[in-house]
């Protein structure tokens, strides 16, 4: 057995490998040589979580940690139980990552029919003496024309070598709305997967934005099913790969339902000698007439030494439908970049002006005031620490 198996206590031959088309991209063999310690749970100082508003979850290494966390003002008709046992349906495609995060309790989070709430769930990463390994479960069920607001922020304190391992099931049920904003931001040297499945029932919309800021290997995948009829989705993200990390989003939407909706937009950023990837996947199934499906995905080279690896997918069994997709790959434009040089920008802040305008314009998506305020600030510190060699 490899370091890796024994730390996820699987047979070696469970583990997926590069000759698999959906892990063709990820460098495994950087992870079959590291073991990982079991998660130690270390205290974590309140001033870490102090600038994230109630109510809020923290988990410190995959583990609740009541201190740090603060429900004051909780709406009425959430409830929140840790610890639960969910009975989830096995799924023949997932990884042994994904199988193993599926196989913890859970900690599991429930919206009564027509009520409304916010909830910021963060998880946090601490620097301690071994490289550790956690699982963390999450489960959202949202009642009949509730309307969740949720933020996850997945942050570091200090330099660390740990592996997280997530999964996350979202159900809406008929009418229901959510809108789900997630930020990325662990060291060069962390590694995350994250698996999130969600099902949108009758007439439910489910928007999301995802703030890639990467980990030494990241990896996420994003699959909705567009269950119910009129269910719709807009789910935007950007990927932000700097120095040598490995940022990776697999977005997978499925139609099902009759006149479904998605509405995908997604903006790579790669710099140093960075890879960025990104395979996004529409499927209209037969008998899902009348879906309207819509992706765009669009990155920037800022180095000779980054790499973008972008992977549209369109398959349709079905009559009726609309349905598009493009991918671009290039760089700065070099007119706007001489037109600010021309008016006595220095080239370093026109290159960080342009890149930023390039993501910070799919923010306009975001129809939360809130969450917009949040996620343009943590991108604009995220482009500020860019070495400017990195731009050039």
């Amino acid at each position: 057995m490899s370091a890796l198996s024994d730390s996820f206590a699987v047979a070696e031959s469970a583990l997926p490998t590069s000759r698999e088309e959906a892990w063709r991209s990820m460098p495994l063999r950087v992870l079959e040589r590291r073991a990982f310690a079991a998660a130690t749970h270390p205290s974590a100082p309140l001033e870490l979580v102090a600038g994230i508003p109630a109510p809020r979850l923290v988990f410190v290494h995959g583990a609740h940690d009541e201190r740090l966390s603060d429900i004051s003002g909780l709406a009425d008709g959430i409830t929140i139980g840790h610890g639960v046992i969910v009975d989830v349906a096995s799924d023949s495609h997932a990884s042994a990552f994904t199988r193993t995060a599926l196989a913890q309790a859970a900690t599991k989070i429930s919206l009564a029919p027509a009520s409304s709430a916010r909830l910021h769930i963060v998880e946090l990463g601490l620097a301690t003496g071994d490289a550790e390994l956690w699982h963390h479960h999450l489960r959202i069920d949202i009642g009949n024309d509730a309307h969740l607001t949720l933020v996850e922020h997945q942050l570091a304190d200090g330099a660390h070598t740990h592996f997280a391992n997530g999964a996350v099931s979202v159900a809406l049920a008929a009418g229901a709305t959510m809108r789900h904003a997630r930020v990325n931001d662990d060291p060069d040297g962390a590694t995350r997967f994250l698996h999130t499945d969600v099902s949108v029932a009758n007439k439910a919309h489910y928007a999301r934005f995802d703030l890639e800021l990467g980990a030494a290997l990241s990896r996420h995948e994003l699959q909705i099913r567009l269950a119910g009829n009129d269910a719709t989705t807009a789910a935007h993200g950007a990927l932000l790969g700097t120095g040598k990390r490995h940022v990776e989003t697999r977005l997978q939407v499925e139609h099902v339902g009759r006149d479904t909706r998605s509405d995908l937009q997604w903006r790579g950023l790669a710099s140093g000698r960075s890879r960025v990837v990104m395979h996004g996947g529409i499927r209209i199934d037969a008998g899902a007439d009348g879906s309207d499906a819509q992706l765009s995905n669009r990155n920037l080279l800022l180095s000779d030494n980054a790499e973008v690896d972008t992977q549209p997918v369109l398959v349709i069994h079905a009559d009726e439908v609309k349905a598009a997709h493009g991918a671009t790959v290039g760089q700065l434009d070099t007119n706007a970049l001489f037109y600010l040089r021309s008016r006595g920008v220095p080239e370093a802040q026109a290159r960080r002006m342009l890149t930023a305008a390039f993501v910070q314009s799919l923010l306009s998506q975001v129809d939360d005031a809130d969450i917009r305020t949040l996620l343009d600030t943590r991108l604009a510190a995220a482009l500020r620490q860019l070495d400017p060699a990195d731009v050039e």
